[in-house]
């Protein structure tokens, strides 16, 4: 019985042991000054909290974004399950606002077509290592409309170009929106994000830094700017 005991609690050491090395957890928390997302201007300073576990290029990551000086600022959470392999990567996002849909009381487990605050968005795209390509569409609840009022499918096209300038990591980012919807107030094929972003590591101690950043970003679109500040905590 001894040996029977031993072995099962060998084995489930040696599988925990296994799983702690085959499956990475995210946990961090971004502080913005301005929450700004693909060119459009979504609220004030903000806190956003990521939680993740990824496992062989299969993920499910949980976002949300909360104001932090202006209580009138939409609530958001977010669920993104995610596949990458090699440089190919695909996705299926839940987008979920409290005030921002057709649910004035803002409940999370509502999904009635009309009448749910949640937007689901698919995306595809390739990092070919000196940029990426992204595409992303929505495909159910509540998108924005096109000129005749019918269902946009939104959609949102961008490309990312990393690179190093004076030990700072840097990425030009330039993003359109390919047809009519009110979900990014266009009428048409419109450039709504044009973004320059730095990130350098301050060291507090010799394990630990924070990531700070500072972007600029720009909607030719909307005729909009912004200059945004943040920082990243994470264990």
């Amino acid at each position: 019985m001894k040996k029977i005991v031993l072995f099962a609690m060998g084995l489930v050491m040696s599988m925990t042991s296994l799983a702690q090395d085959e499956i990475e957890t995210t946990i961090s928390g971004d502080i913005v000054s301005s929450y700004i997302w693909r060119g459009q201007d979504l609220g004030s300073a903000a806190i956003q909290p990521t939680l993740g576990v990824g496992y062989k290029g299969l993920s499910l990551t949980a976002w949300g974004s909360y104001g932090l000086v202006n209580t009138a600022d939409t609530k958001e959470f977010d669920l993104t399950l995610a596949y990458t392999t090699g440089g190919f990567n695909i996705g299926i996002t839940d987008y979920w606002f409290d005030r921002n849909g057709l649910d004035p009381e803002g409940r999370y487990f509502k999904y009635d077509a009309h009448g749910t605050n949640h937007v689901f968005e698919a995306n595809i795209g390739y990092d070919f290592g000196p940029l990426s390509l992204q595409w992303f569409t929505n495909f159910a609840g509540n998108d924005g409309t096109n000129k005749d009022g019918k269902r946009a499918y939104s959609s949102y096209m961008e490309v990312v170009v990393p690179f190093k300038l004076s030990a700072i990591e840097w990425t030009a980012t330039a993003g359109a929106v390919p047809w009519s919807t009110t979900s990014y107030g266009t009428n048409g094929f419109a450039v709504t994000n044009l973004a320059l972003k730095a990130t350098k590591e301050i060291k507090v101690t010799d394990t630990f830094s924070i990531p700070v950043f500072g972007q600029v970003v720009g909607n030719p679109c909307s005729q909009k700017a912004y200059l945004v500040f943040g920082f990243t905590l994470q264990p």
